[in-house]
């Protein structure tokens, strides 16, 4: 069932999202789910991508993809990124990479290899793609979370603007939709 979270690296609200639905219904339905991180941003006209956050934001967002291209297991780069955006205003601070790296087994130096390859193109690419699929599906507040390709939920300015927010309503729903 493909499963979806749209954020923003340095958003608050993207931390509550994470951490109060997404985490924890990924533990019970990770083998159910094609779950997919993605990101909010503006494409610039250079093939740049603006983030709402500032550059920081960019640079957090590409280092979170790379770690998601480096080790596709959600278990793994999923638990990478809440170590970051639990600190998120910190972020992209090495000091904070290389622990969160460090924490869920991430080799630091291929993750910073692949943020700065090419003088950044690679991550740069890889953030232009996401920014761009986000969009594509309508998407411009993190944290949105879509379920089968539609919006199921979203977190913004604190408050959830969803049927059922909560992570049993989300478990059940994709259960129905993998029972099918």
């Amino acid at each position: 069932v493909p499963l979806e979270a749209h954020i923003m690296s340095k958003c608050p609200d993207a931390k509550d999202c994470l951490k109060d639905l997404i985490l924890p219904a990924m533990v019970r339905i990770s083998n159910k789910v094609n779950f997919t991180l993605s990101y909010i941003g503006t494409p610039t006209e250079n093939d740049g991508v603006d983030c709402k956050h500032g550059p920081g934001e960019c640079m957090g967002n590409i280092i979170e993809l790379c770690a998601a291209h480096l080790y596709p297991d959600p278990k793994i780069y999923l638990g990478f990124t809440m170590c970051l955006t639990k600190d998120f205003e910190n972020i992209p601070q090495r000091e904070l990479v290389e622990d969160c790296a460090l924490e869920h087994a991430i080799d630091f130096d291929k993750l910073h290899d692949c943020a700065t390859q090419d003088d950044g193109a690679l991550g740069i690419h890889m953030l232009r793609k996401s920014v761009q699929r986000s969009s594509k599906a309508g998407v411009t507040k993190s944290c949105t979370v879509r379920l089968n390709n539609e919006i199921y939920c979203v977190r913004d300015n604190g408050e959830w603007d969803c049927p059922n927010p909560g992570v049993n309503d989300l478990v059940i729903a994709v259960e129905k939709l993998y029972g099918r």
